[in-house]
């Protein structure tokens, strides 16, 4: 019923949203043609403020002499302490292209979907401006660290220069929590660990004692899930998910239990490439597209995340049309939500990121999505000691850097094409589609 309830939702948002309404999109029809671009950023566009060269060169592919895009295109990112006005910006900036906050899809931009949460009293753990990125996602009700800290002033004492010098100021009233949002990886991680352990063990009321017996804890829903990240430096940096791996240990050692999830949301969650086809669908119908996007290409720099996702979701789409067709050869015509039975039985709950499908008639989901990995991020050929070409594959990994929650499928991180950046993978996507290169 939850699920259900999500489900819904998304189609109740984009049927409010105009994507794109503002923009004049040239109506040139490119439908025996119809696919959708999905964009990582951080390793594939940029190296942290850093724009890579090819990034600039193929967008100009993309759009037409008056800048219009050709084709829809959606970025999705892992990132999620900023706003969506502020990251298409960014990118308008550096690529010289107009990018519209309807283009991108931070991490926690299904958290729209999640309307269930969005009345309760949330506390919110990342950085940049939380409130306000809490807010336009719909939550009312929210909490930060910092109002936590400020409340309970004797919870916060592992850097003894913020701890209180004089006499104990006293507690001041904060509505009890009913569950805790993960944006992204904080600042000060020994401030936030401590916190928000305080939380789920006292059932949100930090102020009292702590009863780890109280299991399960009330709901806890993550973004972001990379391990690692690709910046300037010459090796990758630690990711939300570094931060994940040390709250469920805390937890885990504190209690015995394992920390659950209600939600892990961002790539490589099918959740998030469900919500980043909808915005390629909406972009498509502004374009003057007539016909479904058959097709979308995914290019990222991160195996577990951008590759695995994007398999994840093709492997999802099959199962729907599978269904679909199962449904009409019965006489159920192929029309209604996709259940959590009829995506594959290897396929958790976790990877699915709460969402089981969505509510569309036979024909509208893609018939596939392709995964392109390229060579200027994470995934290094020298480090892999593997040729930048699409004749090789990625091999298993010896070390499984995915969520706990995420099996190991080593099919799922080997990308459909392999080359060695952007500009090469879009001009791969071009011929592939049959556009000239000119």
């Amino acid at each position: 019923m939850q699920r259900m309830k999500v489900v819904k939702s998304v189609w109740r948002l984009l049927r409010q949203q105009h994507i794109c309404a503002s923009r004049n999109y040239s109506h040139e029809c490119y439908q025996p043609n119809s696919f959708g671009l999905l964009f990582d950023i951080d390793g594939v566009l940029v190296r942290g403020r850093t724009l890579i060269p090819a990034a600039k060169q193929c967008f100009r592919k993309l759009v037409d002499q008056k800048g219009r895009y050709k084709v829809p295109v959606v970025f999705v990112t892992n990132a999620g302490n900023g706003m969506r006005q502020t990251k298409a910006e960014q990118l308008s900036h550096l690529l010289e292209v107009e990018v519209s906050p309807d283009q991108v899809m931070l991490s926690h931009s299904p958290l729209r979907m999640f309307n269930q949460f969005h009345k309760m009293c949330v506390l919110v753990s990342g950085q940049g401006p939380i409130a306000e990125m809490a807010h336009s996602l719909g939550f009312r009700d929210i909490v930060t660290i910092d109002m936590l800290r400020d409340a309970h002033p004797l919870l916060d004492i592992v850097d003894h220069n913020r701890r209180p010098k004089d006499s104990i100021p006293p507690t001041k009233g904060l509505r009890p929590i009913d569950a805790v949002i993960l944006f992204g990886e904080p600042i000060r991680w020994e401030t936030n660990l401590q916190l928000i352990i305080d939380v789920l063990l006292t059932k949100g009321n930090p102020g009292t004692s702590w009863n780890p017996a109280q299991y399960p804890h009330i709901p806890l829903l993550a973004c972001n899930m990379d391990l690692l990240w690709m910046a300037e430096a010459k090796n990758p940096r630690f990711g939300h998910g570094m931060f994940l791996v040390c709250l469920e240990n805390v937890y885990k050692k504190v209690t015995g239990y394992d920390l659950k999830y209600e939600a892990l949301i961002g790539k490589p969650s099918v959740v998030t490439y469900n919500y980043a086809e909808l915005l390629v669908r909406q972009q498509a119908k502004s374009l003057g597209w007539t016909k479904p996007v058959r097709r979308l290409y995914a290019i990222g720099d991160n195996p577990m995340a951008d590759i695995y996702g994007a398999n994840l979701y093709n492997r999802y789409l099959q199962a729907c049309r599978h269904t679909k067709t199962q449904l009409k050869a019965k006489g159920g015509g192929g029309f209604g939500v996709v259940q959590a039975e009829t995506v594959p039985p290897n396929m958790t709950s976790s990877e699915l990121g709460d969402v089981s499908g969505v509510n569309s008639a036979e024909g509208d989901l893609p018939e596939a999505c392709s995964s392109i990995l390229v060579c200027t991020g994470v995934y290094s050929k020298d480090e892999e000691e593997l040729p930048c070409d699409s004749t090789h594959t990625v091999t298993e990994q010896r070390v499984f850097h995915g969520h706990r929650d995420f099996r190991f499928d080593p099919t799922l991180t080997q990308p459909s094409f392999i080359v060695h950046d952007v500009k090469d993978a879009v001009e791969l996507v071009l011929q592939q589609e049959g556009w000239s290169l000119e």
